[in-house]
């Protein structure tokens, strides 16, 4: 085996204190986007509401009597569809949908909340310049840069590829969830995600460093196989995608709570979430983002059995690490059936997606430090 190359696993540490402060900083761009137009909301509502005071007194009791008709009409259509009312179970409040109920791609239209949330389509429109999310996403593209070095220069200096460990695959996967929020971006205005997603990157960067650092090293001989290029690296891109869906499930459960609280009457409390679209939307894209995270996720269970076969002459054996690994399978494809054919959309949806990642986290952050088995050499120190 050759040596380990201690001057770039040095040079590697460094590139990922570097990377953490980019993604810090971008991370309060981000932030720093969302209260500006915060503000920017409430000065428009205010001026609204200033407009709305002129008006005469039966000009605005109409408005309120239509309003409330609308809210009504549309609440009742919701509890009809089964799968559009709150009586549904998780549904919106207000809503336009047809459409028999399960359907797994629920239409999206005009609800009574749609001046209030951005674009449904989540593309880039004419809209005012948002120099804090310009900023942030060019220190993201920076931050992204730093690290992929830093990743190469790990692997370099251990003469393998960077996914050895849990730290190797904690900051492996954070170059990986930040990667492709910053792909889907050239496609879609997620820029509401940057907070949330770049967060998430930094909270990974922060245990890699504290909790699971492990000095550059060779891989026991269990793990010297073609294998772990394969089973690890599909790991990785799918938790990377479900890093995704957990921010827009949470969004998703935001927004659902403010747009019934705009259905009621009542202030909007969280005008940021102007600038994200409605939670049906959100529940939309998650849904399509889980459906490849999953089939990903199949291909780890799979490939990892296959490489279980060759390295203990068995494919299953009942491993602490592999029935974590099957049950992440099972939440992940209890929520892409029960939505698709049981009609489970809305809040059910969002709060079974959020579980499935906190399996993930548990199966990464717990069974591979807590749980004694044939995977411990994934653990610390490994």
């Amino acid at each position: 085996m050759p040596d380990i190359n201690e001057s770039l696993a040095m040079f590697s540490e460094r590139f990922m204190l570097l990377a953490g402060i980019a993604y810090a900083i971008a991370f309060i761009a981000f932030a720093w986007d969302l209260v500006q137009n915060s503000k920017t909301t409430r000065s428009v509502l205010e001026q609204s509401r200033q407009a709305q005071g002129r008006q005469p007194a039966a000009e605005n009791a109409a408005a309120r009597t239509a309003s409330r008709s609308k809210v009504s009409a549309g609440a009742t259509a919701g509890t009809a569809a089964g799968a559009g009312g709150i009586a549904g179970g998780g549904g919106y409040p207000v809503t336009e949908l047809d459409g028999p109920e399960g359907r797994a791609e629920r239409p999206i239209g005009r609800s009574g909340n749609s001046a209030h949330t951005a674009d449904d389509s989540m593309r880039y429109g004419l809209t005012a310049r948002r120099v804090p999310a310009r900023v942030a996403v060019a220190l993201t593209v920076l931050a992204v840069l730093v690290h992929a070095a830093g990743v190469l220069c790990r692997g370099l200096a251990a003469g393998r590829v960077p996914w050895g460990n849990m730290y190797e695959f904690c900051t492996t996967g954070g170059l990986v969830v930040a990667a492709v929020f910053l792909i889907v971006l050239t496609r879609r205005d997620l820029r509401f995600l940057g907070t949330f997603v770049i967060g998430l990157v930094l909270v990974m960067l922060t245990a890699a460093s504290v909790a699971f650092w492990t000095p550059a090293g060779h891989l026991v001989p269990a793990l010297q196989s073609y294998w772990l290029v394969i089973h690890v690296s599909i790991a990785v891109m799918s938790s990377a995608l479900f890093t995704l869906t957990f921010a827009m499930s949470v969004l998703q459960l935001m927004q659902f709570r403010r747009e019934a609280s705009l259905a009621a009457g009542k202030a909007d409390r969280l005008p940021f979430m102007r600038l994200v679209p409605s939670a049906l939307s959100l529940e939309n894209m998650a849904y399509r983002i889980n459906a490849i995270a999953f089939v990903g996720w199949t291909l780890t269970l799979m490939f990892g059995s296959i490489w279980a076969e060759k390295a203990w002459g068995r494919f299953w054996g009942w491993d602490t690490k592999e029935v974590w690994t099957f049950v992440i399978w099972v939440v992940f494809a209890g929520y892409l059936h029960a939505r698709a054919t049981r009609g489970w959309t809305g809040t059910r949806a969002a709060w079974l997606s959020i579980v499935g990642y906190l399996c993930v986290v548990f199966n990464f952050a717990i069974v591979n430090v807590y749980f004694s088995g044939l995977h411990s050499y994934a653990g610390i120190g490994s």
